[in-house]
């Protein structure tokens, strides 16, 4: 039976170019969606491009430019940027499509259908940067919790009966306890829902640049009822008869931002009650970046981006960097000495040095060829069997959203086969007993197999290279092919090596 997996990020807002949280989220869900396909799932990867709202109109305005051409070329940045950060995304969703346009409106008569929208007047406080409306008790010093500016809004408008939603939100947290992380968000949202909940406002007047409301094109529809149906739009809605819809609905995660965290985890499910559609398993709401200790802003000029890195640095040294740095969920900063020490440290010389010199030593003392492993001794299948146990500690921590974990795990095998090298000293053997260095370079050429099959995730593109100087098969490069039946076979040639990892030296 096919096991199915879906992963979305949010859709990014094109009210400007991509930076670092936008590629963090996305690579997130890209190290997931690899992992799953590796280890057997049928995965559905979905990101893309929120275009309307008051803010993409505004933005639109001041750079002069018809709203739809100024998207277009938005949200083709992110889509270069995806494709250049190696992202193995499924589909690229525009809230401007004609099939999300469809999706959008029919949540919303499904909606109304259920009685769960009504007509009235809105009259309060609304951030146009965060697309969010908040109460008085909500702004610090006259700006939204998160520094926006509000303004107040008077207008005709629709609304969500969220407040019937409290207890319905609360029975389902608490009967699926992981479908909010890490923890701590969890707990926030759970106060927040408990502190009650008010009707929420679901159209706007003030402007034009969106989806007009079913039979009342005056309003429009506001942009978060709008935009979080992309996640059931990508997968057949309106049909609910349909092959991606049985298969992939609900989603198994959605990974956000931390300032998103309300609208997925709130709004979101609430909208889906309401309707009479299943929620998301899971919301998992990471942390944000600062640059240097300071934080990231454009008034500041310290805004990263993220294809500087890969130009600076290397794509698969920025992949893993942005993954292992932090605690994955938390906080984090990035700085360039992290960066270099991460590279030179763990990519060159833990993880490089061991490929190249347990390979360089395959090719110039055993003709090019992986030797026949001989009698394995007790180190030698433990230091095999540490490589070969690790799968279902990597599944129990994706399953958590736990890739700097991930990424702890395969390095202490790393360590442990570095410490086997100088323990061993094949380089000695080769004087005293041809046979056992053999044994130990066959035991290091399965572990190096094995890294190479964890690592493609994080690190497709080197992990690739990997393998390939192994000549591992691409047809057995899968999590299938994890353990003793699929060990490399003796006398199989491999290639010249050359570094993969090369340090990192300042210019």
């Amino acid at each position: 039976m096919t096991k199915h997996y879906y992963i979305t990020t949010p859709i990014y807002y094109v009210n400007d170019k991509p930076h670092i949280g936008h590629a963090y989220t996305t690579l997130a869900a890209d190290v997931l969606a690899r992992f799953m396909r590796l280890d057997g799932y049928q995965v559905k990867f979905l990101t893309g491009t929120d275009e309307h709202g008051q803010k993409v109109e505004k933005a639109a305005f001041d750079a002069g430019q018809d709203p739809k051409d100024f998207v277009d070329k938005v949200s083709m940045n992110f889509r270069t940027l995806f494709e250049k950060m190696n992202f193995s995304n499924d589909d690229f969703i525009r809230t401007t499509e004609e099939r999300h346009k469809k999706s959008a409106i029919a949540l919303w008569e499904r909606l109304v259908e259920k009685d769960a929208i009504y007509l009235g007047s809105y009259t309060g406080w609304y951030a146009i940067r965060d697309e969010a409306f908040y109460t008085e008790s909500e702004l610090v010093n006259g700006k939204a919790p998160t520094g926006a500016d509000v303004e107040w809004v008077e207008e005709p408008s629709y609304f969500f009966r969220l407040s019937q939603f409290q207890e319905k939100l609360l029975d389902f947290y608490d009967k699926y306890p992981h479908c909010i992380a890490p923890a701590a968000k969890r707990n926030e949202v759970i106060s927040f829902v408990k502190s009650g909940l008010r009707d929420l406002s679901v159209s706007r007047t003030s402007f034009k640049w969106g989806i007009p409301v079913p039979k009342d094109p005056a309003h429009i529809m506001y942009v978060w009822i709008e935009a979080l149906s992309n996640y059931i739009t990508a997968v057949g809605f309106p049909d609910l008869e349909a092959k991606d819809f049985k298969n992939f609905w609900p989603a198994d995660v959605h990974m956000v931002g931390k300032d998103i965290l309300r609208f997925h985890a709130v709004y979101w499910p609430a909208f889906l009650m309401a309707a009479d559609i299943t929620p998301p398993k899971r919301v998992f709401a990471h942390g944000w970046w600062t640059n240097e200790g300071e934080k990231i802003s454009k008034s500041l000029g310290n805004v990263i981006d993220p294809l500087d890195l890969v130009a600076q640095y290397g794509l698969d040294q920025t992949r893993y960097f942005l993954m292992r740095e932090v605690p994955f969920g938390g906080d984090g900063d990035f700085s360039r000495s992290a960066m270099v020490q991460r590279i030179n440290s763990n990519l060159a010389n833990d993880l490089g040095n061991l490929v190249q010199r347990t390979a360089s030593m395959v090719y110039k003392n055993c003709d090019g060829k992986i030797p026949s492993p001989g009698t394995l001794h007790k180190e030698d299948l433990n230091l095999i069997h540490s490589a070969e146990n690790l799968l279902p500690l990597l599944r129990d921590l994706m399953k958590e959203q736990a890739l700097h974990k991930a990424l702890d795990i395969i390095w202490q095998v790393i360590s442990n086969a570095n410490r086997y090298v100088d323990n061993e000293a094949p380089w000695a053997l080769k004087k005293t007993d041809v046979a056992r260095m053999e044994t130990v370079l066959y035991t290091l050429m399965e572990v190096i197999r094995h890294l190479g099959l964890y690592l493609q995730p994080f690190m497709p593109g080197s992990a690739v290279k990997i393998l390939d100087l192994l000549s591992v098969d691409p047809g057995e490069r899968t999590f299938s092919h994890i353990g003793k039946q699929y060990r490399l076979r003796g006398k199989t040639s491999i290639l010249e090596p050359t570094p993969i990892f090369p340090r990192y030296v300042e210019g």
